[in-house]
């Protein structure tokens, strides 16, 4: 019997840069962001799967540099952590977010872990197929991990909104199992 396919919808929206979450040229240094002044900081709803576009030293300028999760902290608050003023183009960094609709529970509050998982499954799944050039060690984490491959199967996602590059739907039924899984019409 066939594994139920397991389908994620994403809402995305943006761009934002990086002042948008509370960057402060004027700042002090060593914490360089107020996120007081933030807009992706509501504790209630600003929660995902963020991209990141910018300078890359090789690709060039505006490019898909890093697909990250914003689980247990604000996008604004996670956002700020990973040091995107250092990039050499910071002042273009354009950040889109994508928020996960629950399709398959009703609890608000996530008791259940279906919400989280269903981060955790986007975010392997959409680094895995996009493959941005700063998530290189997450790539070779997913792609060298049979059991999170396998696991990775039966997953799809739909990205609504202002996707950018992302593809509008992606599955691990195309790009996980592979034809060897399935056998021409008129074979035995």
């Amino acid at each position: 019997m066939a594994k139920r396919m397991k389908t994620i919808y994403i809402e995305w929206e943006g761009p934002y840069s990086l002042y948008d979450i509370g960057y402060d040229e004027k700042s002090n240094k060593a914490h360089p962001y107020i996120l007081k002044n933030a807009v992706l900081n509501n504790e209630r709803k600003d929660f995902g799967i963020y991209q990141i576009y910018g300078f890359h030293p090789v690709y060039g300028a505006n490019q898909l540099l890093y697909i990250g999760k914003a689980e247990d902290q604000t996008f604004a608050k996670r956002i700020s952590q990973e040091e995107w003023e250092y990039n050499y183009d910071y002042k273009n960094i354009e950040i889109y977010v994508g928020r996960i609709y629950n399709t398959e529970s009703a609890d608000p509050l996530n008791s259940d872990g279906v919400w989280s998982q269903a981060i955790d499954d986007a975010e392997s799944m959409l680094i895995y197929v996009h493959e941005p050039a700063r998530n290189a060690s997450n790539i070779l984490n997913v792609s060298k991990n049979e059991k999170r491959l396998k696991e990775l199967e039966d997953i799809r996602i739909f990205n609504y909104g202002t996707h950018r590059s992302l593809m509008p739907e992606i599955s691990g039924e195309m790009w996980i199992k592979g034809l060897e899984d399935f056998k021409l019409f008129g074979e035995a």
